[in-house]
């Protein structure tokens, strides 16, 4: 085991600088996994103070060696170090509750992009929102995108080429008026397009300027005296407005904010996700954390804001929480609400 000495030798070379640390035991084994903005200063305190906390006494015990990675920001810390425990599940760290079996809407990376629902995130380009909480909610959107903008359900391989080469012949689908057939080249790639662009804008929230979009169009067609297709957009319109009217209406007012609330109860802690655009809740999580040593509210909150953050890929600037946590994100604003809608 290694001595008080070289351990001591080992922290007073560490950089005053942001990043992570990795305890290892006397087998190899990482043990532990933090972040830190002073990395000396961080990883001192663990040798410098007296612990009450009997695991933390026990980590300390066992460490045998301490390896870091110095990171540019703090955000990139966080990141690191969420998926670093992930990787390794070390055995002193916050144990984050799996959610593999939660549902996901993916846009497939391919030419005429399929959308279907998978509990499974591969990393090939395709385009995935949720996690949903709901399979009820996920069924309701992809009926609600089946009816609206006949996409594809087939697994061709609907390239340019074998589309020319005639490779590929409409099935019922397309008979009974739920494809377009772009694999015989009755329907173009622009429009096709088209119908994705407004399903990523729904996923996403922003129903209203896929609504805007749909009304200009049944304008231009009804001016045109194509009545027929100003009937059928507007059908979609009213699916469209039908969904948004199920939405949990917040306040018109807050346009695209993540929500986070705190509880506890002994060493088990819940981080709970609302995500509200447009006034209105389109998403929502909970995260279960299992303490393992002396960490605070605020480390436990920023555990359970990282993991989400990744899971959703959120864009949001502004996070409403209630306390704020140690750690920020490039370009967010934490907030801890005082009154009014926000508060609520």
């Amino acid at each position: 085991m290694s001595t008080p000495e070289e351990l001591k030798n080992i922290v007073s070379n560490l950089p005053d600088e942001p990043g992570i640390y990795q305890y290892f035991d006397s087998k190899g084994t990482i043990i532990y996994i933090g972040k830190a903005k002073r990395l000396k200063k961080r990883v001192a305190s663990y040798f410098n103070k007296n612990h009450n906390n009997r695991k933390t006494i026990l980590l300390v015990r066992k460490i045998f060696d301490i390896r870091y990675i110095v990171v540019e920001t703090e955000q990139d810390a966080l990141i690191l170090e969420n998926n670093l425990i992930k990787k390794y599940q070390p055995k002193y760290n916050i144990q984050l509750k799996d959610d593999k079996t939660f549902p996901w809407i993916c846009v497939k990376n391919e030419r005429f992009p399929r959308i279907f629902y998978t509990r499974k995130v591969i990393q090939d380009g395709s385009l995935y929102f949720g996690p949903f909480t709901s399979m009820l909610l996920v069924r309701t959107l992809l009926e609600l995108f089946k009816q609206t903008y006949k996409l594809r359900t087939c697994k061709y391989n609907i390239s340019e080429e074998n589309v020319s080469r005639g490779k590929f012949k409409v099935c019922l689908q397309y008979h009974i008026g739920n494809c377009l057939g772009a694999c015989e080249n009755h329907q173009t790639e622009d429009n096709y397009n088209q119908g994705i662009d407004d399903i990523k804008h729904i996923l996403r929230g922003n129903i209203g300027s896929v609504v805007s979009h749909l009304k200009e169009q049944m304008k231009k067609y009804a001016e045109e005296l194509d009545f027929e297709f100003a009937l059928s957009i507007k059908e979609r319109l009213d699916i469209l407005q039908n969904y948004q009217a199920k939405s949990t209406v917040v306040s018109p007012t807050i346009k695209n904010i993540d929500v986070y609330s705190f509880t506890k109860d002994d060493n088990v802690s819940f981080v709970n996700f609302l995500k509200v655009v447009n006034g209105g809740i389109i998403n929502s999580y909970t995260l279960e954390l299992k303490s393992k040593l002396e960490e605070t509210d605020e480390e436990l909150l920023l555990s359970g804001i990282t993991e989400i953050r990744q899971k959703i890929y959120s864009n949001a600037t502004e996070i409403l929480v209630p306390f704020i946590p140690l750690f920020g994100f490039e370009n967010v604003k934490y907030n801890v609400p005082q009154r009014g809608d926000k508060k609520k």
